[in-house]
């Protein structure tokens, strides 16, 4: 290709060179230079990756895109004066930008080639990219999707640094599904992906804003809830169509700058809601069997059917909501969405692993008190027989979180199991010791079993007829790490071998 051709879009200053050069590659990592490559500079907080001009022009870099002066790098290269003046430096003002939008050029612009949704928010990105995934797939449809699980392709799961990938991995996982097949990408889109510019050249067909709480909030995220608030509403100018929980306490300021149409969906529960939202869901019942778990309700407005969701909680039923609005749009049949809706399952997140006379057992994500709360208070509208929690906390992080997701565990669980998290650095014993002392104070019920698999199976083997188990904290995590090692551990793998030992007395 010629560099000419990568530049669309892109504001730059030409310092000097030709634009007329063949170029094989777009890097931003100097470890990765090969000959023909477009070298992106950055200056990070940590590292300003204009220091390694003078590495990436010796291994064979000769455009160089910048956002400062780089003479003295390049003196430094050793490379002959006749050498760097056939370099070709261009200045822009962001290079996290440009590297997006080079990165785009680069893959010849996979992303248009496919139906394009993004989904964001404090809570629900994950739940409701899968529920949307599991709709296009009952309806035939081949889909991508990019999130906490990783990039997947078909059967093909690819692990990520960030819920939002790099801008150069993002287009080359975008081109991968284009050339595989697929006619539909989903992505949960971080407001840290939004803020370094990784999902910049992007316009989804259609962009979901779930919710906003404070959140993400530190001297390496953002700065302050307004900050946060300003680049998740971000996604409004990204996409053509904008869906929008009417609900959030800070809907009028998240669509107060959108550029795209807006819809509008609404949860109706007890009386509260915006029952005049475009897409609303209401007659929300509880359903809890030996054979299935969840919720049902109706949905109406510009679209209305029946829906029984497989996955428990009202929460559960405003992810459901923004997937069945999203694939109305999409022409995808009611019983499709039904079939898809009814039996979806997301690793870690209200995972309902096994349900029978005996007992519930689910995972969940839950590692902090406001999600733990939520979701033990969201498992008591199913009224079970006893409410069993199993639970622990990571080492070298805050002792606070130990000591509120314990008084949570002690008011509203019925047993307390205190077991292993991801000790790290720091003795199980001690972090238990920690949880200890707050369930002690509000008089629940509570045991210690340090191994995790011996606490989960304790916790099925002594279940009565009708109890519902939380295993939570580690959620899809497929590890545990102690002491500096990550040891192969999944939930629901464990519950699965205790069941399967168990055979029909589970």
């Amino acid at each position: 290709m010629v560099l000419r051709d990568w530049l669309e879009g892109l504001g730059y200053e030409l310092v000097q060179g030709s634009l007329d050069r063949e170029v094989t590659e777009v890097v931003y990592d100097s470890r990765k230079v090969v000959s023909g490559a477009v070298f992106v500079c950055m200056a990070g907080t940590r590292v300003d990756s204009h220091g390694f001009v003078p590495q990436v022009l010796k291994a064979g870099a000769r455009v160089l895109v910048t956002e400062r002066g780089i003479e003295g790098e390049m003196a430094r290269s050793g490379l002959s004066p006749e050498e760097l003046a056939d370099v070709t430096v261009l200045r822009t003002e962001d290079g996290r930008r440009a590297l997006a939008l080079l990165s785009a050029a680069r893959f010849g612009y996979p992303a248009k080639k496919m139906i394009t949704i993004g989904v964001t928010g404090t809570k629900g990105k994950t739940t409701t990219t899968h529920m949307i995934k599991a709709i296009l797939e009952a309806a035939g449809k081949k889909v991508g999707m990019i999130g906490t699980t990783g990039i997947v392709i078909g059967d093909t799961v690819t692990p990520t640094m960030n819920t939002t990938p790099e801008s150069w991995q993002l287009h080359q996982a975008f081109s991968q599904m284009a050339k595989s097949g697929c006619q539909y990408m989903i992505m949960e889109v971080s407001s840290q992906g939004i803020k370094m510019h990784r999902v910049d050249g992007i316009t989804f067909d259609y962009g979901i804003f779930t919710n906003i709480s404070p959140d993400h909030i530190g001297p390496d995220e953002h700065a302050d809830f307004e900050e946060y608030l300003y680049y998740k509403s971000r996604i409004l100018n990204m996409c053509k169509v904008g869906l929008v929980n009417a609900n959030d306490s800070h809907f009028k300021a998240v669509v107060r700058n959108a550029s795209c149409a807006i819809h509008t969906y609404s949860v109706l529960e007890e009386g509260e809601g915006v029952p005049d939202a475009d897409f609303t869901a209401s007659n929300i019942r509880y359903v809890s069997r030996p054979d299935f778990v969840g919720t049902e309700f109706d949905v109406k407005g510009r679209y209305e059917m029946d829906v029984r969701l497989g996955i428990p909680g009202l929460f559960n039923v405003d992810n459901a909501l923004a997937a069945v609005s999203i694939c109305s749009f999409l022409n995808l049949s009611k019983e499709r969405i039904s079939h898809a809706l009814e039996h979806v399952r997301v690793n870690g997140r209200m995972e309902i692993v096994h349900t029978s006379a005996r007992c519930t057992v689910l995972v969940d994500y839950a590692h902090n008190a406001v999600s733990m709360e939520s979701l033990l208070s969201t498992l008591r509208q199913y009224h079970p027989k006893r409410l069993v929690v199993v639970f622990g906390c990571g080492g070298n992080r805050s002792k606070e979180r130990r000591y509120s997701m314990g008084e949570i565990g002690g008011r509203l669980a019925d047993l307390s199991i205190v077991t292993a998290d991801n000790s790290r650095f720091e003795k199980v014993e001690d972090i238990i010791a920690d949880i200890r002392g707050s369930i002690e104070k509000t008089g629940g019920v509570f045991i210690e079993i340090p191994d995790r698999r011996e606490a989960i199976e304790y916790s099925i083997t002594h279940a009565r007829p009708g109890d519902m188990v939380a295993v939570i904290g580690k959620g899809h995590e497929d590890y545990q790490e102690i002491n500096g090692v990550r040891y192969h551990f999944l939930d629901r793998e464990v519950i699965e071998e205790v069941v399967n030992r168990l055979g029909d007395e589970a």
